[in-house]
């Protein structure tokens, strides 16, 4: 007897316990999609968005895993396959968000921001790429952002690392689409969340910016992008930043 469980589409969000990487646990699973909600260490928030989306009648899991731990990550994707025998979206959210000048940001708070962003974006989608192959649907969105685009002052290892978000994406559309996989970018911009500076102050970025709407994002606002993205009407998308700033940047 298989303990499989069948389901239509399985999504694997990191991060996905908290604010942006919630939303999207949460809309993706309103559309019927299994869930492996992943985070490094908020087991209960993780649980309580598990428990959440199995009280409106869907299926999820929670990952434990420190994304930039390959070990870990195969592990996790292990999981997923063990659980629901495949797996069609890749949503890539987990980063790291401190703020310092560069004057005084540490190696080690570059580095911890590039392994988390980066490096976990790498490792996830390549463990995943074999389940992804085997899907009619596969899916890679990683969650970039405004500053990517703009630059910001007091987070010079975020910017980069966000910035080679959109680089991976251009780049894994390239190799993957020979799969039928799509790989895209969603830059959130002024989000109303509970992720800002390490002092628990907004960023500092969001007092310098305005945009056209005067208003902030809300978390569901990007998961409904990621929503769209990874169903049927993004099929034809691939290699692209989505905006989703209220205006506040108009570049492409």
């Amino acid at each position: 007897m298989s303990n499989k469980k069948p389901t239509s589409r399985v999504a694997l969000v990191t991060g996905g316990s908290r604010n942006i990487g919630r939303a999207i646990s949460l809309a993706l699973a309103s559309d019927g999609i299994a869930v492996a909600v992943n985070a490094r260490s908020s087991e209960k928030e993780a649980q309580a968005v598990v428990d959440e989306i199995k009280a409106a009648g869907g299926s999820a899991i929670v990952c434990m895993a420190d994304i930039t731990e390959r070990k870990a990550v195969d592990a996790m994707v292990q999981k997923i396959r063990e659980t629901y025998g495949r797996l069609d979206i890749v949503v890539n959210n987990a980063a790291i968000r401190h703020e310092s000048t560069f004057e005084e940001t540490t190696y080690a708070a570059w580095r911890n921001a590039l392994d988390v962003c980066l490096d976990g974006a790498f490792h996830c989608t390549q463990s995943a790429l074999p389940l992804l192959k085997q899907s009619d649907a596969g899916c890679v969105i990683s969650i970039g952002g405004l500053t990517a685009h703009t630059g910001a002052g007091h987070r010079v290892q975020v910017v980069t690392a966000k910035a080679g978000l959109v680089g991976f994406t251009r780049a894994l559309a390239n190799d993957l689409a020979q799969f039928g996989i799509t790989v895209n970018c969603i830059a959130p911009g002024l989000i109303d969340t509970k992720r800002g500076a390490s002092n628990g102050q907004s960023p500092h970025h969001h007092a310098e910016r305005k945009n056209l709407l005067g208003r902030r994002g809300q978390p569901q606002e990007i998961a409904e992008a990621v929503r769209w993205l990874s169903g049927p009407g993004g099929r034809y998308i691939t290699g692209q930043v989505m905006h989703v700033n209220g205006g506040a940047y108009l570049g492409g």
